[in-house]
């Protein structure tokens, strides 16, 4: 983690906070920070993790709503309730 603010977790895009998380997990992995900051640090990758479930979830339930013709291809999506 650096000096600069940290980005709001819930702002982030899957792709950020999957990167972010990787850099918690490698500094925490190493070993090389003090107590406190890795209290921070862990606490940080569990708000991550949790972003990353809900943004897959939202994702798998985008595709289960697809709708497919007689041939398979895609027809358009159907309301997922909830989003």
């Amino acid at each position: 983690m650096s000096d600069t603010p940290e980005t709001p977790v819930e702002e982030m895009s899957f792709e950020q906070a999957m990167g972010e998380l990787e850099q918690v997990v490698n500094q925490l992995e190493r070993g090389e920070v003090p107590l406190e900051q890795s209290i921070a640090l862990y606490e940080r990758g569990a708000k991550l993790r949790a972003h990353c479930e809900t943004k897959l979830k939202e994702a798998e339930e985008k595709v289960a709503a697809i709708t497919l013709d007689a041939e398979g291809n895609p027809t358009g999506t159907k309301p997922v309730e909830g989003l």
